[in-house]
């Protein structure tokens, strides 16, 4: 959950003019052509910004107080790590001091090249094959050392201070609240259930928002985008998001990513346990998120029905349904 005030981050963004944006890609010596485009990007404001005689970067300018600079530091040694060694992920440009992060106005940006692509078939096998190796070979320069400064997956982080954030805060609906905080106990109990199931699992260094949405496909290559929610936790964080549907649909997808997967690196099976486990914090995380940025004008536009009665019906019965799913046995991979 952010730990930053919405309302200072959307002042500061407020600030945050063409002008500033543009004399801040300038001041590492860069040619703008005055062209700029806004890409999509709720945490932090990200523009695709045109150059004189070079092909258009990509300037992400990040949000102010969720991460200390030494974490943004961690984020990008670990994606500099993984394009040296040919893995197809979107590291940060150095600058002519060998930099990544930079200073100006007030706002800390990193410089990116351009990357196009499609979000990849869910439904193909030989796609879900491949991206399983890149995972894979993410985790094996993951596992080669801690993160320091950024969070680990955690239910009491993911899931207890998320859902008491929601009903201190009243963003509940009072005639809802006393539903919602029995229904949270009784998934979290079973959330940590799972945890235990799972036993003594390895964590280490993650992707940690590692969805289709975050694929670029192309050239039958997935281009990995946007580690800007790198954490610690266990393996199955970056794979469990290609999974939705039916259980035998689930099953048949796991096989497919753990084909490739296997290929570079071994999958401890016990981590399935944690499947359900871990789709049911992103659940109540991303609700406080939600609840978290609801005052700002860019998220007003962007989720306006974030909030609303009907919303926080289907937030709860989605929720009923997680604990439901905790019930059942966990996914099995032959």
């Amino acid at each position: 959950m952010p730990t930053d005030s919405a309302e200072s981050a959307g002042n500061a963004f407020a600030a945050l003019t063409p002008d500033v944006m543009l004399d801040a890609v300038e001041s590492l010596g860069y040619i703008c052509d005055g062209r700029f485009i806004a890409l999509n990007s709720y945490e932090n404001r990200v523009y695709q910004i045109g150059l004189e005689s070079a092909e258009p970067i990509i300037a992400k300018f990040y949000r102010p107080g969720r991460w200390s600079d030494a974490a943004i530091a961690e984020e990008h040694a670990l994606t500099l790590a993984l394009a040296a060694e040919e893995i197809p992920v979107v590291a940060p440009l150095r600058a002519a001091d060998g930099a990544t992060l930079h200073h100006h106005g007030g706002f800390r940006f990193a410089l990116y090249p351009r990357r196009g692509g499609r979000t990849p078939e869910l439904d193909d096998p030989h796609q879900l094959e491949i991206i399983g190796r890149f995972i894979a070979r993410i985790h094996l320069i993951g596992e080669q050392q801690p993160f320091e400064h950024r969070e680990t997956i955690s239910i009491e982080r993911f899931g207890r201070e998320a859902a008491d954030y929601l009903l201190q805060a009243g963003h509940i609906p009072m005639a809802l609240a006393r539903a919602y905080a029995t229904l949270v106990d009784d998934v979290l109990e079973k959330v940590r259930q799972r945890f235990e199931r799972a036993g003594d699992v390895r964590y280490l260094r993650l992707h940690g928002d590692c969805h289709p949405g975050n694929i670029l496909w192309r050239d039958d290559t997935p281009h990995i985008v946007d580690f800007d929610d790198a954490r610690s936790g266990p393996a199955i964080q970056d794979l469990w998001m290609f999974l939705s549907g039916d259980r035998s649909y689930q099953t048949a997808r796991l096989a497919d990513l753990l084909e490739g997967y296997t290929q570079f690196r071994d999958f401890d099976p016990r981590e399935l346990h944690l499947v359900e486990a871990l789709r049911s914090l992103r659940m109540i995380h991303y609700a406080a998120w939600l609840a978290h940025r609801c005052e700002e004008p860019a998220f007003k536009m962007a989720f306006p029905w974030a909030g609303t009665a009907r919303y926080w019906d289907d937030h709860i019965l989605g929720l009923r349904e997680q604990s439901a799913l905790l019930d059942e046995p966990a996914l099995v991979w032959d």
